[in-house]
């Protein structure tokens, strides 16, 4: 009786670490494990893209070209750090009035599994 006790209750501890694992952890598009963290953090970095897409056509529509993340920050029409935010930081690719593209790398050049995040004048967000 007694051993089937122990048995009963590994059976539950193995069934609450499974549903655990399983409701609180995503599977990315390489297979590797997503924690909920991470999720928030690729969301967040997404909608900041989003972000410096609208300030740079509302400084295209002022300035007849685009600007560098640095000249966004310096104008005021971003209010946040283009450098290690939430592990990652903003490149810009400028091609005068024709065309931008902001690109978010991992802060961290190890950090594997990260995916980088970019954006155009389009306003599509791609995962790389």
């Amino acid at each position: 009786m007694r051993g089937s006790g122990m048995i009963l209750t590994v059976l539950v501890g193995l069934a609450v670490g499974y549903y655990v694992y399983t409701t609180q952890f995503k599977v990315g598009p390489g297979g590797e494990v997503v924690s909920p963290k991470a999720q928030i953090d690729a969301v967040g970095i997404q909608t900041d893209l989003l972000s410096i897409a609208n300030a740079e056509r509302r400084y295209l529509a002022f300035h007849g070209s685009y600007a560098t993340v640095e000249q966004l920050q310096q104008e005021g029409s971003l209010l946040f750090s283009a450098t290690n935010r939430r592990g990652y930081n903003f490149v810009s690719e400028i091609n005068g009035g024709t065309g931008f593209r902001i690109t978010a790398v991992p802060a961290d050049s190890t950090a594997e599994g990260w995916p980088s995040f970019s954006i155009d004048q389009n306003m599509q967000v791609t995962r790389r």
